[in-house]
């Protein structure tokens, strides 16, 4: 079996997510690709609820036929947000599964920032895409979408649904627990 792990904050997640892990699916050779949402960020961002997070992408998931899932894994005592440290956990529990990490051309500039890249590198095929605006010799792939979550909540926080950016079983959970200011603009 062969997997593709799609890690980000998904604070919320949103149509790029679904759209990068779509393609990776059609065209990289993978069975099935996790979403594996921060339990917290190595370098101290803030999220929603780890749970709430989770639930968008689980809701998001609803709306494949299968191949995309939700892991929880970056829950588990004693990880930090390390992706190699995540990794190694995934490798040891899942030994009869192929891994991919996706990671976004944006990421690059972060890459030696990273806890033992060349370690996720043994563990893992790195697979690249292209975000849009970041363009390396590395990637595949068309340019993604122009969107982040970043976008998503500026637009939230003016009182904008984000309807077209963020698949609607993920908003309708956003909607019904209030997060983001959903509920309270007028």
């Amino acid at each position: 079996m062969q997997v593709a792990l799609l890690g980000g904050s998904f604070n919320p997640p949103h149509v790029g997510h679904l759209m990068a892990a779509s393609y990776v699916h059609a065209t990289q050779g993978v069975d099935e690709v996790w979403l594996m949402p921060s339990w917290q960020h190595p370098f101290g961002k803030q999220f929603e609820a780890f749970e709430h997070r989770v639930a968008m992408c689980e809701a998001m998931c609803a709306e494949t036929s299968g191949w995309l899932k939700t892991t929880t894994i970056e829950s588990e005592p004693g990880l930090t947000g390390r992706t190699v440290d995540t990794l190694s956990l995934l490798v040891q529990r899942y030994p009869h599964v192929k891994w991919s990490l996706i990671i976004g051309s944006d990421i690059l500039k972060d890459l030696p920032h990273w806890k033992d890249f060349g370690r996720i590198r043994e563990m893992a095929r790195v697979i690249v895409l292209y975000r849009a605006g970041y363009p390396a010799p590395e990637t595949v792939g068309p340019p993604l979408a122009e969107v982040s979550s970043t976008l998503v909540r500026d637009m939230l926080a003016r009182g904008v649904e984000p309807s077209e950016l963020v698949p609607s079983g993920a908003l309708a959970h956003a909607r019904a627990h209030g997060l983001y200011g959903l509920g309270t603009h007028r």
